[in-house]
């Protein structure tokens, strides 16, 4: 993914893991409570198979309705 396309996803995760603050449930592993946008990353790779920076550029519109769909389903 070219640098412009990668700034704008990482915004955009940003945006929805500030949506996610304080929405997580706990977990043991996390006793200080869990990272929302390193939950969204790892939502984007676990989805796409790749990180979102490795992407090719035509997967930004698929990544952006991804992450739509994070909201929704954690709210």
């Amino acid at each position: 993914m070219n640098n412009e396309n990668r700034k704008v996803l990482w915004k955009l995760i940003q945006q929805t893991g500030d949506s996610l603050l304080g929405k997580l449930p706990s977990h043991p592993n996390h006793p200080q409570g869990r990272n929302p946008y390193a939950h969204v990353a790892s939502r984007v790779k676990g989805h796409f198979k790749k990180s979102y920076k490795d992407l090719p550029d035509d997967c930004l519109e698929k990544v952006v309705e991804y992450l739509e769909q994070i909201k929704r389903e954690e709210h």
